[in-house]
Parts: C-alpha cells; sequence; structure tokens
C-alpha cells in the first residue's frame, strides 16, 4: 500500500512516538524538514543510525546527527563536484581539439559514422550519439553559442558544440571515436593510458550526476570499476578473490580517479579539504564512527597516505 500524506507536525510526530528518535527542538527539526522533505533526510540517511534489529533510532541518536550526516554529504558533493568539472574541462578541450584536427570544423564530420568507431557492436551507440549532436546543433537550444553559430555561420564546429554536450554524453563521445583520437587525448592526462581513461569516466560520470542531482554520495557506488592501480597497491588494499575491496566503484575510486588525473597540486588541495570535511564532521557528532564511515566510503584506513604514492609513468596500473 502506498505511504498517505503526513503533515510535517505528523512526521515529527512519527520520528519521536514510532521511530523513537530524540527531537530535542521541534522547531528546528520542522525548518530543516521544510528544507530538505522527510524522504530527502530521513529516507537517505536514516540507516547508520538505526538498530537493525527493532528498526528504530538507537538511543544516542538524536535529529541533529543525521543532519550533520546530511550536510558532511551536501559539503562531499560540492568537493568532489568541483574537481569532476576540472577533469571534464580538460577532456572537452582535448576532445574537440584531436576531433577537429583530424577531421577539420564543419559539423558534417562529427555527424558522420564513418568518423568514428568500426565496430559493428557500437554501431547503435554511434547512431544515437549522432543524433543527440545532430540536435542540438541544428534545432534551437539553452546554449546561446550554439544558436549564434547556427543562425550566423550555418555550421557549428565541434569546439563550440562540445561545451552543451553533457558528461555522459562526452565520456560516450570519447569511447566512440576512433583509437587514434583516444590515444592523443589520453597522452594529455599524463598517467593512464586510452582504455584506463575510458575506465575512470564511466565511474566519474554516474559520480558527477549523483553530486549534480543532490542523492546520497557517502555509500554510492557503481556497476563500473576503475582500473587496478599503483594506489591499490601502495596502500595495501585488501583483496577478496581477485578484487580490491576498496577503490573500484566506490567513493574512494574517485579519489584515486583524481589521483592519476588533476595537477598535483590540485590533487593535495582535495585531499587538505577532504580532510577538513571529515574531521568537522566527527566534530560535530559522536553517533557514527570513522571506521563505519570509512567502510561506507570505500576508504581504507590508511587512506591519506595516498598523497605518498607515486604513480610514474612506467607502472600505471596493473592492467597495463
Amino acid at each position: 500500500m502506498s505511504k498517505p500524506f503526513l503533515s510535517f507536525e505528523d512526521q515529527i510526530n512519527k520520528l519521536k512516538v514510532e521511530k523513537e528518535l530524540s527531537i530535542p527542538d521541534l522547531d528546528y527539526a520542522e525548518r530543516i524538514l521544510k528544507e530538505i522533505g522527510y524522504f530527502g533526510l530521513i529516507g537517505g540517511y536514516k540507516e547508520p543510525f538505526k538498530n537493525p534489529t527493532t528498526k528504530k533510532y538507537r538511543k544516542d541518536v538524536c535529529f541533529e546527527d543525521i543532519v550533520t550526516l546530511y550536510k558532511f554529504d551536501e559539503n562531499m558533493r560540492e568537493l568532489l563536484l568541483k574537481y569532476i568539472l576540472k577533469i571534464e574541462r580538460h577532456l572537452r578541450s582535448m576532445l574537440s581539439y584531436f576531433f577537429s584536427e583530424k577531421h577539420g570544423e564543419c559539423q558534417s564530420h562529427y555527424l558522420n559514422k564513418k568518423n568514428y568507431s568500426s565496430n559493428p557492436r557500437k554501431a547503435d551507440d554511434v547512431s544515437r550519439l549522432i543524433g543527440t549532436l545532430e540536435k542540438l546543433a541544428n534545432e534551437s537550444c539553452d546554449y546561446p553559442y550554439i544558436n549564434h553559430q547556427r543562425q550566423v555561420h550555418k555550421n557549428v564546429p565541434l569546439w563550440v558544440l562540445i561545451n552543451g554536450m553533457s558528461f555522459g554524453n562526452l565520456s560516450k563521445f570519447y569511447s566512440l571515436v576512433t583509437p587514434d583520437i583516444r590515444a592523443k587525448v589520453s597522452q594529455n592526462f599524463d598517467m593512464v593510458n586510452e582504455k584506463e581513461l575510458g575506465q575512470y569516466l564511466s565511474v566519474m560520470t554516474k559520480f558527477r550526476n549523483v553530486c549534480a542531482h543532490n542523492e546520497r554520495l557517502f555509500a554510492y557506488k557503481t556497476r563500473n570499476d576503475i582500473p587496478n592501480t599503483n594506489v591499490h597497491k601502495g596502500l595495501n588494499v585488501k583483496v577478496k578473490g581477485t578484487q580490491y575491496i576498496y577503490g573500484k566503484h566506490d567513493l574512494f575510486a574517485v579519489v584515486i580517479a583524481f589521483k592519476y588525473l588533476i595537477r598535483e597540486d590540485d590533487f593535495s588541495k582535495f585531499i587538505s579539504m577532504m580532510k577538513q570535511i571529515l574531521d568537522h564532521f566527527f566534530s560535530q557528532t559522536n553517533a557514527i564512527s570513522r571506521s563505519y564511515m570509512y567502510e561506507k566510503m570505500g576508504f581504507p584506513e590508511n587512506w591519506e597516505e595516498i598523497e605518498a604514492i607515486n604513480i610514474d609513468g612506467n607502472a600505471k596500473s596493473d592492467n597495463q
């Protein structure tokens, strides 16, 4: 049966009476529920605070603990998105440059399936991508710079169009261009080859969507994996069977991706900010342990040592 509509007062009463959650400040609770929504806050962040047997909240938990976890996740989303956007900008620049260098500036070239992978298994993906690009290039859209090129010059070069593509389509574009272009693009990310870059992009696309849509981040996992890397080796990440248990399709996988895909000084700033966010969170609540959060995020206990790990060009990953 569908769940009934509840007023804000009813939502608070449900938490207090039925779920036995301590709510010291009722006015604050109502304000937060109005700002975030019951499902966004409670539905997304209650799990770490409940007794798995009784399904009620632990006695040491209060409403503010759930809010603290939500705000921690919000801060993490903002931080990750900032650095994913740096990689995204770099990728847009390199893809449009090397594709246009080979094929020219006419939009007919990126709308021609002959300029993409000849693998028959990718034919449908190529057709869908070209359909997306054709619509963006030839129909009125929300991007004035694309409309200007279409109306004034009757042609939208790829270096203009690519700025209107979603990160998902950008990742798909990379996977479908010819191998020589993928190789040139990957060479501008110093520590990865073309296959590895594709793996990183497939994972980051999913995490970017989580960040952009304000979904729960800290425990999110994808079905895609990043490559096995020197980071996994250097941190002695535990293995289950043949698979590393951390840093493959979880939040730590994105941290590893940043290690390989952004400049060293940017990565140091990112790690510093992440430490600050984590330290602030644990200073605000005693209801969640570091070990619990690290496990949910896919962080090994010694994750902070990642900065000291050398990832030189002679040993990029186990996949090479």
